[in-house]
């Protein structure tokens, strides 16, 4: 592979323009489709064959009008008013009008009209009269909001409040979210908005517009990234061609990946993960690679050309590797079987595929358009043969004089980090999770504060008998009523065969709260003697449930892909390193990292440590997606950074060096790029700490502190500790494993003593 990456890095240096014109043709391409096909992005969660989604498509066949999205919107009257009188109820009306004559939205007054078009006949309208008869047996909800009445009859979906200061309007869409045509949502709350004169229009978090993927922060996290490849590279113009490739790339890999929105779920956190790993890892791959060629140029006099061809086919080849290991740990996250983490997990994939091609193409044709002004002449002036930095030799001899301490203070740091991560709760994050001063936010607390938190996620129970009798049917309501944990119960439909009833349950807590699941997992194991003895079938859906029903799938996949990046884990480095400890050592490192950074995240965001500092004013669950999407990425990163600093100690080995002076020296040989690598990632995902998201926030936050944990931490200081204990026993292999192992050249040597020879010939 070295031999055709080198001929693919002369072939690009020599031939600049007809590489870069091929992309600029694709990049062309791919902007002239997405013009046509605007990228269909949607904030809607769903895995098919859990409990909620069954009882969701059940409804879509049997009772198509409660199968839709739910939708919500509060109305807030000025201060000191109210929002049920003059002008202000003139108002509302126009806006609930609005609402309800708006495209994809059932209109509620029309489906009350034609249950009272029926009459006796309807199931509705008779179980309605039973319950009522038994409504008055049981004691008023505290604070519940009231129907609003026009000319005594109450208009259907609306309530206001007990203070008469808001009113909260509920209702259907005729499909799912997702399902909707493309800007369904936002002509809704414009609708309302535009006739609510007056009144603060507040839609729920699931109809608020999705935050900008690329925002102030993100910026800011790659002009850092920046000034640390003008730092490390010594030159603007060496530190702005690894950015142009990595924005080149990202183009082209994320822009693919919206064009299949059309045909799978996309959600923002698919697009962002996307340019997360694509800018982070594009910048770092093609920085390997240049500042391999300086180094070429500046410590052994190569050409530009010469030492272009040769990176891409040493570092390059280490490139390839690196890449790969990211792209199988993304993959691997398949092994979950949830088709909304797949579907994540490849288009991140596909990005970090295209960064890896770009550096080996798009880097050396802008390299040959550069040619010798790669290296300025005072650099040139500095050539020499020793690259060995100061600062990492004094840094790794301090570590491997006192590698006990170091190895015991290692683990007990990242323990003590971890042991956050024993509460950790997941979920998804609901309004409750943005910062204050958001409309997500605002909506939220509005409700909450006038009509409880539990009316932010409202849970929809479906009792499913033949032929219910209308009594069954109010023994089913009252039995819901006097759940721990119900703070509201109304019967929404009674299918015309009487085989179900649909309910509205209001929980006393809010979305995300874990009274909220266990009440959720109450209705299904029954609500009561009724459907225990009745043999009456409840199953329970809506926003909540599936977010609930989301997260356990989640974590129950967690343990399997652990399982799996441990044996992957195992399995490369015992190919890489031809070692049995150092495969060993690595994964329990990578374990270390894990933990401390699962510890960390859950001590900022669900405990609510540090937060001013990281620019949060919410705390909440942790996203049910974060624990299983960081292990696979920083799994991949991990490897990397691995494979760069003990392969540079193998070396040292190799040639001659033993014990202590071969840890060193390759230590120092390798810290400088290998920092500047953490630091442009870190850099790159904690800009997305800044996301008004808050499950960008929360990814952003634990891939960066996961790159610390791990590259400053374990790999950069309790490495060297345990390989300095370890001594030359770190390179035993059995010498079975030994002849049947292959010998993976993955730095290019081979390349390298060829090369070399070529040239003591000529």
């Amino acid at each position: 592979m070295s031999t055709f990456l080198h001929r693919l890095g002369r072939f690009a240096f020599a031939r600049p323009w007809a590489v870069l014109g091929a992309w600029l043709a694709l990049i062309a391409v791919v902007a002239g489709l997405l013009a046509v096909n605007p990228p269909k992005i949607s904030n809607e969660m769903r895995i098919n064959g859990t409990p909620a989604q069954e009882v969701i498509d059940q409804l879509a066949s049997d009772l198509p009008q409660m199968a839709g999205g739910q939708g919500m919107i509060a109305f807030a009257a000025p201060d000191g008013q109210r929002v049920d009188q003059g002008a202000n109820l003139a108002a509302l009306l126009s806006a609930v009008d609005a609402v309800s004559h708006s495209e994809h939205v059932i209109d509620p007054r029309a489906a009350m009209a034609n249950e009272l078009a029926k009459g006796a006949a309807s199931p509705t309208l008779t179980a309605g009269a039973a319950i009522e008869r038994v409504q008055h047996q049981l004691p008023p909800p505290v604070g519940a909001p009231t129907p609003l009445l026009v000319d005594g009859q109450p208009v259907p979906g609306l309530v206001v409040s007990a203070d008469g200061q808001t009113a909260l309007l509920q209702f259907q869409f005729d499909k799912q979210t997702n399902d909707l045509p493309a800007g369904t949502v936002e002509h809704v709350v414009d609708a309302a908005t535009a006739a609510a004169t007056g009144l603060q229009v507040l839609p729920s978090a699931s109809m608020a517009q999705l935050p900008e993927i690329i925002g102030v922060g993100e910026v800011i996290g790659v002009l850092i990234a920046a000034l640390v490849l003008v730092i490390t590279l010594g030159s603007l113009v060496a530190a702005g061609l690894p950015l142009a490739t990595a924005l080149t790339s990202v183009a082209v890999g994320v822009g693919g990946t919206f064009l299949l929105s059309h045909v799978f779920t996309m959600q923002s956190i698919t697009a962002v993960l996307a340019i997360m790993l694509g800018l982070a890892v594009g910048i770092d791959y093609a920085m390997f690679i240049v500042n391999r060629q300086r180094r070429l140029i500046l410590d052994r006099g190569h050409s530009a050309a010469d030492a272009a061809a040769r990176a891409v086919g040493t570092a390059g080849s280490a490139v390839v590797f690196a890449g790969t290991t990211v792209v199988i740990a993304l993959v691997a996250l398949s092994v979950a079987g949830i088709p909304l983490l797949t579907t994540m997990a490849l288009a991140a994939a596909a990005t970090v595929l295209v960064a890896v091609v770009a550096a080996l193409t798009i880097l050396p044709a802008l390299l040959g358009l550069v040619g010798e002004r790669i290296c300025s002449a005072a650099a040139r002036g500095k050539r020499s043969e020793d690259n060995t930095h100061r600062f990492a030799a004094a840094w790794v001899g301090a570590v491997v004089r006192h590698r006990i301490p170091v190895v015991i203070g290692g683990v007990l740091l990242t323990a003590v980090l971890a042991i956050p991560a024993l509460g950790m709760h997941l979920g998804l994050p609901a309004g409750s999770g943005y910062n204050e001063g958001s409309p997500q936010r605002a909506s939220y607390d509005l409700v909450a504060q006038h009509y409880g938190d539990g009316f932010n996620g409202p849970l929809l129970v479906v009792a499913e008998k033949p032929e219910l009798s209308p009594a069954e049917i109010a023994d089913i309501y009252t039995d819901l009523r006097r759940l721990d944990g119900v703070a509201g119960v109304s019967m929404q439909l009674v299918s015309d065969d009487s085989d179900k009833a649909v309910f509205s349950v209001v929980p006393a807590a809010g979305p995300t709260d874990a009274a909220t699941a266990d009440l959720v997992r109450a209705i299904r194991d029954h609500a009561g003697p009724l459907a225990d003895s009745a043999q009456v079938r409840l199953g329970v859906t809506g926003i909540t449930a599936m977010g609930i029903d989301i997260s356990d799938r989640i974590a129950s996949a967690i343990p399997l892909y652990i399982g799996v990046v441990v044996g992957l884990s195992l399995l490369v480095l015992t190919l890489v390193f031809r070692s049995i400890a150092v495969p060993v050592k690595a994964t329990v490192g990578f374990l270390l990292s894990i933990l401390a950074t699962f510890g960390a995240t859950t001590a900022v965001f669900q405990w609510g440590w540090l937060q001013q500092l990281f620019g949060l004013s919410a705390t909440g669950p942790i996203m049910s997606l974060l624990p299983i999407i960081v292990t696979g990425v920083l799994y991949g990163l991990a490897m990397d950074y691995e494979v760069f600093l003990v392969s540079s100690m193998k070396e040292a080995h190799v040639h001659g060096l033993r014990g202590d002076d071969a840890v060193s020296h390759g230590f120092a040989q390798a810290a400088r790029v290998v920092t500047a690598a953490a630091v442009i990632m870190m850099a790159v995902f904690a800009g997305f700490v800044f996301n008004a998201d808050p499950m960008i926030k929360q990814i952003g936050f634990a891939l960066a502190f996961g790159v610390f944990i791990d590259a400053f931490v374990v790999r950069m200081t309790m490495v060297p500790a345990v390989m300095s204990l370890l001594g030359d026993r770190a390179w035993w292999l059995p010498q079975g494993l030994q002849r049947s192992l292959p010998d993976l050249d993955i730095e290019g040597e081979k390349l390298n003593r060829a090369l070399d020879a070529e040239r003591v010939t000529v």
